[in-house]
């Protein structure tokens, strides 16, 4: 299956909304769930998916990126054909960067060319979800389609931030609907409708074929959504997959998050903490692969002053020692400090955090190697918060990397 299937992973995109999370670092490479990053989901689809053939498109502020994937992806055997490739704009078509998602497919076509693969998957490094894309390869073949999108189904609602895909009866598309103010619904569910994920397979030869048409159209702006599928629906067999239908070897917690906002980030990885998760981490022949420092087991101690150090529904990485502080319903990643008494609820901590003792966080995310000072409240006044950082909509406080306090 693997050498017949060229896998593309789109993991470029600036990431705005995520700010100041991605200002140092590419959408896919921001940290997630205590020990992964982003792109992290996606590449382990692809490994349980038996897919060797991989190649990541990076582009802004790549670096972290290509450094992760270098020091936990670096798996497969170059010499059987195997490999995960960083790919940057190289500007094969013209002096110009990825315009599109379409567009940076085209300019890479001399790869797929090389590859001859039969089919192709198109994959966002940006999404957090677990699924095993050869299901729907073979749902792919099976149907005799043209282009196979994978779809979920959503509240009409909420359709309004997705492609949404309106199929006949046999699961053909016949529209598709870039952002709708007014979602088609789906035929026996009026409240539902199908939202595309962003993750299509095509036919190699008609890939390059729309592709080249594509780029010769000055008024395309060269992307799937907007541009590719409501063009090929008409004249083309574009078939719906639904997510969890054909679930192969993972389990069906048909759980896919798009983390493109911060409150959408940090709602998904308090996800985790649920009694029951919505995301399924736990699966014995699906782990979640990365790469992970060499560092101490977590543990609890007590401090100088005798008080114990606690944490409640919360998730701790290696290396994080609480030293009588308190943690509750938080996601701390590796190598943090918690001093004594220092209290820290409904907040993502990551990597090399220090929480001076008596400080008092809420509803945060701190980012990398930031040292709170003793006494410091964050989360408690949104006002003044807001003066020195950035707030969500939601009311949630981000600490940038490497922020001073003065």
């Amino acid at each position: 299956m693997h050498k017949k299937t060229m896998t593309f992973i789109l993991a470029g995109g600036v990431g705005s909304r995520l700010y100041p999370l991605t200002s140092k670092r590419s959408k896919p490479a921001v940290p997630f769930g205590g020990k992964y990053r982003i792109i992290d989901f996606t590449l382990t689809n692809c490994l349980h998916s038996g897919l060797r053939q991989v190649l990541v498109l990076t582009q802004y502020k790549s670096h972290s990126l290509n450094k992760h994937l270098r020091d936990g992806w670096s798996i497969f055997n170059p010499e059987l054909g195997e490999y995960i490739t960083p790919v940057p704009a190289q500007m094969n078509s013209g002096e110009h960067w990825y315009k599109g998602t379409a567009d940076a497919i085209y300019q890479n076509l001399n790869l797929l060319e090389r590859s001859r693969a039969d089919y192709v998957l198109i994959l966002s490094g940006d999404h957090i979800y677990r699924m095993d894309y050869e299901a729907m390869i073979k749902a792919h073949q099976e149907t005799n389609a043209d282009v196979t999108v994978a779809c979920m189904e959503v509240a009409v609602e909420d359709a309004g931030a997705f492609g949404v895909v309106v199929p006949r009866e046999d699961r053909q598309i016949i529209a598709f609907e870039e952002k709708p103010k007014q979602p088609t619904p789906i035929a026996d569910k009026p409240g539902r409708t199908l939202a595309s994920m962003g993750l299509y397979i095509f036919s190699t030869q008609l890939l390059a074929k729309t592709l080249l048409q594509d780029h010769e159209n000055s008024s395309s702006s060269h992307d799937f959504g907007k541009d590719i599928l409501p063009l090929l629906v008409k004249d083309k067999k574009v078939q719906a997959y639904t997510l969890g239908d054909n679930p192969g070897r993972v389990s069906q917690d048909r759980y896919w998050r798009d983390v493109g906002t911060l409150d959408a980030y940090y709602q998904a990885n308090m996800d985790l903490l649920e009694p029951l998760p919505p995301l399924d981490l736990y699966q014995p022949n699906w782990p979640v692969r990365t790469y992970q420092p060499q560092t101490p087991p977590a543990r609890t101690t007590p401090c100088a002053s005798g008080s114990e150090g606690t944490f409640v529904n919360s998730i701790l990485a290696s290396g994080v020692v609480i030293s009588g502080g308190h943690v509750r319903r938080s996601v701390l990643f590796h190598n943090i400090l918690v001093e004594d008494s220092a209290i820290i609820e409904n907040s993502i901590l990551f990597g090399g955090v220090h929480v001076g003792a008596g400080a008092m966080l809420q509803n945060c995310i701190i980012d990398k190697n930031v040292t709170i000072p003793p006494g410091e409240k964050i989360g408690h006044d949104i006002i003044e918060d807001k003066q020195r950082f950035t707030v969500s909509e939601n009311g949630i406080v981000i600490v940038p990397k490497d922020y001073i306090f003065i």
